[in-house]
């Protein structure tokens, strides 16, 4: 009896102060990266910090998703402003053959090499992952080179680099007849080279465009998108090497692009689409959520970017900058790509609540 009135005061005294708390999260900044957007129709943005408090995004623009003249496009920020936009890359196999761009996916080594992958093909069942490089952080880009036949590179969200250097890529494939949709795993080295596949157990589910999570030096977290209407998730407990069998999580989620950022103060932030009742995909879209988690497990709303009747906002992106703030980047319907930036009041490292 006393043993366990022992133990219990013991796990009383050092569970975490912090535990039923929820960062407080407010607005910085919001705007639109484009003031005169110069294409009809952009999506898929992502997001990386270049360095000297410079930021890069990416998105794919054109006259509409899948039109042979969709292109990659970059804008740099600097100073609170967003620069002109231009295109850094395109689908031209010659002068009377050209494919769509798509989802392009930025990218900082610690080496200090910029990356940029993107796909490029008719849709996403035939499209093939392309990649450029840079080492002046964008202001000139290598010629595109086209993945080893098979892989394709980081599908919509950032990679994660290992200790060793090797990049871990969340990808997942679409089937011909769109009945198979598959996640699964690359590798490559800190260059682009030498690519291998980390096969992930995902029968349960059609579930594509996957992002990583860390929790320590070997525990990762993958969370994705399903045609189940929920984000299903998976883990790892060896740096990534094998993953448990995809399962659902606690997020309902309209089949609908997200992204998750894990913060330096142990708190996981993901954004996403939150599920709508609603017949068809774009009725899920109107609605954009931060939500943040201690154990990815449980997971907590925290801040409403869009609640709108109507309207798509879509396809996040979000990073933590060096300084501390969350950046995210998204769709707005279609038609510009907004960025918002948050801070996060950190309860963790406030001595007021160790006490």
């Amino acid at each position: 009896m006393i043993s366990n009135l022992i133990g219990f005061l013991f796990l009383m005294m050092t569970a975490p102060p912090y535990a039923d708390f929820t960062p407080e999260i407010t607005l910085e900044q919001e705007h639109f990266i484009l003031d005169n957007p110069p294409f009809a129709e952009c999506h898929a943005s992502t997001i990386v910090e270049t360095g000297n408090g410079k930021l890069m995004a990416s998105w794919f623009a054109g006259t509409r998703e899948s039109h042979p003249d969709v292109t990659i496009w970059t804008a740099v920020y600097d100073n609170g402003k967003w620069s002109a936009p231009i295109s850094v890359a395109n689908g031209m196999i010659n002068d009377t053959l050209r494919y769509p761009c798509w989802n392009p996916v930025l990218f900082k080594t610690k080496a200090g090499k910029l990356l940029l992958f993107y796909k490029v093909g008719k849709n996403p069942r035939e499209w093939w992952g392309m990649l450029i490089t840079s080492s002046d952080d964008g202001n000139t880009w290598s010629a595109p080179e086209r993945l080893p036949d098979g892989f394709l590179g980081p599908i919509k969200n950032k990679p994660v680099q290992l200790k060793n250097g090797n990049l871990l890529l969340p990808s997942s494939t679409e089937s011909l007849d769109e009945k198979i949709w598959q996640v699964h795993l690359e590798q490559c080295d800190k260059n682009g080279k030498n690519w291998k596949k980390v096969p992930l157990d995902n029968t349960r589910f059609g579930a594509i465009q996957p992002c990583i999570l860390r929790y320590s030096k070997k525990k990762l977290q993958l969370l994705a998108r399903s045609r189940e209407n929920v984000i299903v998730q998976s883990w790892s407990e060896n740096n990534g090497k094998t993953w448990t069998p995809l399962a659902v999580s606690d997020l309902a989620n309209p089949n609908s692009g997200i992204d998750a950022v894990s913060m330096n103060n142990d708190w996981q932030l993901l954004v996403y689409n939150p599920y709508n009742s609603g017949k068809n995909w774009w009725e899920g879209r109107n609605k954009l959520m931060v939500a943040v988690s201690l154990n990815g497990k449980t997971w907590k709303d925290a801040y409403t970017l869009e609640d709108a009747e109507k309207g798509e906002f879509s396809y996040p992106a979000v990073i933590q900058t060096s300084d501390g703030s969350i950046h995210i980047t998204y769709t707005s319907n279609r038609k510009n790509i907004r960025h918002v930036v948050l801070k996060i009041n950190d309860r963790l490292t406030d001595p007021a609540h160790h006490q």
